[in-house]
């Protein structure tokens, strides 16, 4: 088992989370993961928002959230009303002994509290002070708010999701608000060895819009270089075939043959090497241009057979081939179960369940979940004093 050092190598940085919901919350558990001391401020009554969520479990009265479960293993938790002045003052001397913050709040609403980063600065000139918001703390659309669908449809993903022709529809996973987590958390670590290099905290300005652009690099290039806008190709690739979703004789299976020698193992597999003399698929680009066409003589092929033989063939011969899974079937996957990605989590009230813990490892160990996710204040006392 690699050392402590190694699997909590935040271990010692205070993170003070004034957040709710996904970005935010996000944001904060992937530093807790990595050792990190997170204290989620909370407002008193009924906390962030993503309690009330469901499913909720647990004996009767006394249900709690499984999706906050997901997003608040490894914090502490304090209630405090930052409109009462003595409570906000409480706040204050918490963060002044913070190495960080994040907020993921409107523009504007921390500095109401007199909790703006210029506030804090002053007060902690070390602080690391990151702000996730929908559009950015500057600009025509700074004050507007934002949520994950939104957020999909303004920075362009929606025009770029779904199939040809079909009505608009968003990724199944809220990527916009995950997306700009990791941007929060990356730049954060990136941060913490700068202030201890010079000592001087920085404000990190983390546009939901702008990371959900930014993860587009495929499209918007192809947008520069083109002159045209990307357009929805359902599973299909723009400039890779076969790459994508067919339907065999009972289901679905998605192959991507994305190189010359993979498409002529798929003929050869399929047993279709006349394929290999169509002048429209003598290169990946051409059949990336007559991928319709293609399609339809792949599935007309692989209708002769069930998904399963199918995706064993190809996977045997090196193809990337599998099936389209739902999470009870991903999350039985015996890569899954190898990788302990599934960890078992307590919740407050006893209910045992399970979430999806880090995925990463270090020296070839994982770190464990070492607090369940916390009931609302629960560590008051335990953070602030009696």
């Amino acid at each position: 088992m690699p050392p402590p050092s190694v699997l909590e190598p935040l271990n010692g940085i205070r993170v003070i989370e004034v957040c709710n919901v996904a970005a935010g919350p996000f944001c904060a558990l992937l530093l807790a993961d990595m050792g990190a001391d997170v204290i989620k401020l909370e407002s008193p009554g009924s906390g962030d928002s993503l309690r009330a969520w469901p499913p909720h479990t647990g004996p009767a009265g006394d249900a709690l959230s499984e999706n906050f479960a997901s997003l608040n293993r490894n914090k502490r938790s304090i209630a405090l009303d930052l409109k009462n002045p003595a409570e906000n003052a409480r706040a204050r001397e918490l963060i002044a002994g913070a190495d960080v913050l994040i907020e993921n709040n409107r523009p504007g609403v921390m500095n109401r509290l007199g909790l703006d980063f210029e506030a804090l600065h002053l007060l902690n000139p070390r602080l690391i002070y990151c702000s996730i918001s929908a559009y950015g703390q500057s600009g025509p659309r700074a004050n507007e708010g934002g949520f994950d669908v939104t957020v999909q449809a303004m920075s362009g993903i929606m025009s770029v999701t779904g199939e040809a022709g079909g009505a608009p529809v968003k990724c199944g996973v809220p990527v916009a608000d995950f997306t700009a987590g990791l941007y929060g958390a990356m730049s954060i670590c990136a941060q913490l060895r700068q202030v201890k290099t010079t000592g001087q905290g920085v404000h990190i300005d983390v546009p939901m819009m702008g990371t959900s652009l930014a993860i587009a690099a495929l499209q918007t290039s192809e947008y520069f270089g083109q002159g045209r806008d990307p357009v929805k190709l359902g599973s299909a690739h723009p400039r890779n075939a076969p790459y994508q979703a067919f339907r065999a004789q009972d289901d679905y299976l998605v192959m991507a043959a994305g190189t010359q020698g993979l498409w002529e193992a798929v003929c050869k597999i399929m047993r279709s090497e006349s394929l290999l003399r169509d002048a429209r698929f003598a290169t990946t680009a051409l059949r990336a241009s007559n991928q319709l066409a293609l399609k339809d003589l792949i599935e007309a092929i692989l209708q002769t057979n069930t998904a399963s033989h199918w995706i064993g063939a190809f996977s045997q011969a090196g193809v990337p081939c599998c099936p389209i899974n739902a999470y009870s079937a991903v999350l039985a996957d015996p890569q899954t179960a190898a990788m302990r990605w599934v960890q078992p989590l307590q919740m407050a009230n006893g209910h045992q369940t399970r979430t999806v813990g880090t995925p990463l490892k270090f020296n070839g160990a994982a770190p464990d979940i070492a607090r369940r996710p916390p009931r609302l204040g629960e560590h008051n006392d335990e953070v602030l004093g009696a």
